[in-house]
């Protein structure tokens, strides 16, 4: 597809497909929900309140990593950055976002990857490592609350659209597609747990069955075993791009990272 007709495409994502007629002279009403709306009240309130969300303790790890020097140049994130709660104020909204350097679209645990190899000149974090999910859970918490904001670049709405097409790609032994859980099935049961819509604003989180932080990869992986296909490895292109579909579904819902979740 052309730049114009990925726009068109996720413009719908974005909005449309996820509204319902409201019935009142054409108005059309947002249906979608957070997954906080398919946990317990327990669990929601453990994640609004910060002196009970477990995720708050890799939220702290990762503020004094953003303060930590690293690396050959000796440097902190806070070197080039400073204070994260004002330097950092909607970065995560906008991620995925294409990165024209690398040619390819790139989450926020892999901008700050890029970020600490090329600036800091320093060894780069293990995927899904507390460390890393620590800093992601850190930058990510100063855009908590604000709508996200993926970018309408070419680059961007093409992985989106590609992921898209991941989204209803039937896979594995059970020859299930994510949309027919969180699309066609939501509400509904599956091994006594409510199948949420599709929307991915709470990530990282802290995940109860875990009793760890975890990055949305991490799920989309569980997701792929569950219906026993293979799970291609963390950082690979097409969980970037399924990540970049999920935001643009998720456009102009509220941040909430960090989540909880059973």
């Amino acid at each position: 597809m052309r730049g114009a007709g990925l726009f068109a495409v996720l413009a719908a994502l974005g909005a449309g497909m996820a509204l319902a007629d409201a019935g009142d002279g054409g108005e059309r009403a947002d249906t979608r929900q957070s997954g906080t709306a398919f946990i317990g009240e327990s669990t929601r309130a453990m994640q609004r309140d910060d002196t009970q969300n477990p995720a708050m303790l890799w939220v702290a790890g990762g503020a004094a990593l953003w303060n930590t020097r690293a690396g050959k140049r000796d440097m902190s994130c806070a070197g080039c950055h400073g204070d994260a709660a004002a330097s950092m104020r909607g970065v995560a909204a906008r991620f995925p976002a294409f990165d024209k350097a690398s040619g390819k679209v790139v989450n926020l645990g892999q901008r700050i990857e890029m970020c600490r190899v090329g600036k800091q000149q320093a060894a780069p974090l293990a995927p899904e490592s507390e460390a890393l999910l620590s800093l992601e859970a850190h930058v990510a918490l100063q855009s908590r609350g604000m709508p996200v904001a993926p970018p309408r670049d070419a680059g961007t709405l093409a992985a989106a659209e590609k992921g898209r097409q991941l989204y209803g790609q039937r896979i594995g032994q059970l020859n299930m597609s994510c949309a027919q859980c969180h699309d066609a099935n939501w509400g509904g049961k599956l091994s006594g747990a409510t199948i949420p819509q599709a929307h991915a604003a709470a990530y990282p989180i802290y995940r109860l069955e875990w009793q760890a932080m975890g990055s949305l990869q991490r799920r989309l992986r569980n997701c792929m075993t569950g219906v026993r296909a293979a799970a291609p490895p963390f950082g690979a292109q097409e969980l970037v791009e399924l990540e970049a579909y999920l935001a643009a579904r998720d456009r102009d819902m509220p941040l909430e990272t960090p989540g909880v979740r059973p």
